[in-house]
C-alpha cells in the first residue's frame, strides 16, 4: 500500500514528497473510498482550534525504548480498542506507505479513512492524515528513558479538526473519545510488554483558539459523511 512515486525513495527515515496518495489495495473487510487521490493534511490545512495532546505510559525496566518502538510498529493495529481496525501494508510501517483505517463511530457507524507513514526509524514513527480524516495533523509514537519512570512510551498528537462538522463533534465529546482510544492503546502496549496495571497520563493543550474559516470547504471531503453514504448505497458490503 504505497503512497509514494515508484521511483522515489525515503531519505533518512522520511517519506518522499507526495502530491496525492496512491490508491492502496483494500484487503478483505476493508473499504478504500477516502484515501486514494487525497492530499495529506497537516494542521495548516485544518479548520478547527489547534490542539496538542500527549499520552504517556511508564514501561520501566520491562523493555528498552527500541524494543517498545519495534513492538509498536510491528503490531500497531493489534493494540487498538475493539471495533477499530488498522489495515497496514504488508511491508510494515515504512516511510511513504499508506494504511487503511476503519474507526468505530457513535451510533454503530464506521468511518473509513487512512494514514500516511510520514517518518519511521528505531526511535519512533509518525503518521499523517489525509483530507477528510477527523483531524488534519499528525501523530508521533516514540519511546524514551524518563529520569523517574525509566522507559516510557508516548503518543503525541498535533491537530485541528478537519472541517466544521468535526469541530462540532469535538465540542460534544470527541476529545474524550480520542483520549479513551489512545489511553486504551497505550495500556494494551504496556501490558503486552509485561507491565502490570499500567497507568496512562493524558495531557491536552490548546495551542491556537482561532478557527481557520478559509478551510470551511474541507467539508466536501468529510470521510464520516462519505462513509455513511457508501454504506447506504452498498448494504451488502455492510452486511458482510
Amino acid at each position: 500500500m504505497s503512497g509514494s512515486d515508484p521511483g522515489s525513495t525515503p531519505v533518512d527515515g522520511w517519506a518522499p514528497n507526495v502530491e496525492r496518495l496512491a490508491r492502496p489495495d483494500a484487503p478483505d473487510g476493508a473499504t478504500n473510498i477516502n484515501v486514494g487521490g487525497r492530499r495529506v493534511a497537516g494542521p495548516v490545512q485544518g479548520f478547527g482550534k489547534l490542539w496538542k495532546k500527549t499520552y504517556r505510559v511508564a514501561i520501566g525496566e520491562a523493555a528498552e525504548p527500541a524494543e517498545v518502538v519495534a513492538t509498536w510498529r510491528q503490531d500497531f493495529g493489534s493494540f487498538w480498542p475493539e471495533g477499530n481496525r488498522f489495515y497496514g501494508p504488508i511491508t510494515g510501517l515504512e516511510p511513504g506507505e499508506v494504511a487503511l483505517l476503519h474507526l468505530a463511530m457513535p451510533g454503530g457507524l464506521e468511518l473509513s479513512t487512512g494514514v500516511l507513514v510520514l517518518y519511521a526509524d528505531d526511535e519512533g514513527f509518525t503518521l499523517m492524515t489525509p483530507e477528510g480524516h477527523q483531524f488534519a495533523g499528525w501523530i508521533t509514537f516514540s519511546a524514551f528513558v524518563h529520569p523517574e519512570d525509566g522507559t516510557t512510551a508516548q503518543a503525541e498528537v498535533l491537530m485541528r479538526s478537519s472541517d466544521p462538522i468535526y469541530e462540532i463533534g469535538m465540542a460534544f465529546g470527541a476529545h474524550r473519545v480520542e483520549d479513551r482510544f489512545w489511553e486504551a492503546t497505550l495500556t494494551a502496549l504496556a501490558e503486552r510488554l509485561g507491565v502490570a496495571a499500567p497507568e496512562v497520563e493524558a495531557r491536552r493543550e490548546c495551542m491556537d483558539k482561532h478557527r481557520q474559516w478559509k478551510r470551511v470547504g474541507n467539508v466536501r471531503h468529510n470521510a464520516a459523511v462519505r462513509s455513511g453514504l457508501h454504506r447506504v448505497r452498498h448494504p451488502r458490503k455492510r452486511h458482510r
